[in-house]
């Protein structure tokens, strides 16, 4: 019986692999992030920030947007950064393309995760309604902030690193396609007041996320 199992299952990884993985990805129309709005509702950003050619590189990111909002409504600033990947399957010469866990680069970049939860947002644009995001709150010294992110991914909204790789091993099978981006708000925590963070990204992003689909295709 063990042997086939295993049988069926070399049958089924090399069906996969042959009839799937050989096919042409697809690589969906969509618009840039330099037209991206600088002006969200009251929220306004001075301008889209760029990052160094080696920091794209290592991210292996394809588009980005990173903005900081600011609006005469609320008194936290919101740091905006979505990546866009075109592809996740790496380069010909073996560069990663795949979005990288930001659980992992949070530390690496000396902010500590003091708490970490899924919680599900329900905002207008969400593909499909209202899904788990990841929620964190980070800490550096003395300074908390608040982060809010998700994959959002050929119409998935996801929160798990593990359900992300599921999902993509399975579009890139089904659909022949392994776009997808990262969406990350970030906010400072002043005196220790998450309330306020809290009704700053709410304000921001059930204006923003709505946007999206037109530079984050479903």
């Amino acid at each position: 019986m063990i042997k086939t199992l295993v049988a069926l299952l070399f049958l089924a990884v090399n069906f996969y692999v042959y009839h799937f993985l050989a096919t042409t990805e697809i690589h969906p129309a969509r618009t840039s992030f330099d037209i991206f709005p600088l002006k969200v509702g009251t929220w306004t950003c001075p301008r889209h920030e760029q990052m160094e050619q080696k920091v794209i590189d290592n991210l292996g990111v394809t588009d980005y947007l990173i903005c900081e909002y600011r609006s005469p409504d609320e008194p936290v600033p919101v740091g905006v950064y979505v990546g866009y990947h075109v592809s996740q399957v790496g380069t010909e010469d073996g560069g990663e393309t795949r979005i990288h866990p930001p659980a992992h680069c949070l530390p690496g970049s000396g902010w500590n995760i003091i708490a970490s939860g899924d919680v599900v947002l329900d905002l207008p644009g969400l593909p499909g309604g209202p899904q788990e995001v990841r929620r964190v709150i980070i800490a550096k010294g003395d300074a908390r902030q608040l982060v809010y992110y998700w994959y959002q991914e050929r119409g998935h909204v996801i929160a798990d690193d593990y359900k992300k790789l599921v999902s993509l091993f399975w579009d890139r099978a089904t659909k022949s396609r392994t776009d997808g981006a990262l969406v990350r708000f970030t906010l400072p925590v002043v005196r220790g007041d998450e309330k306020k963070a809290e009704a700053a990204f709410q304000s921001l992003a059930s204006q923003l996320v709505p946007l999206l689909p037109a530079y984050v295709p479903n």
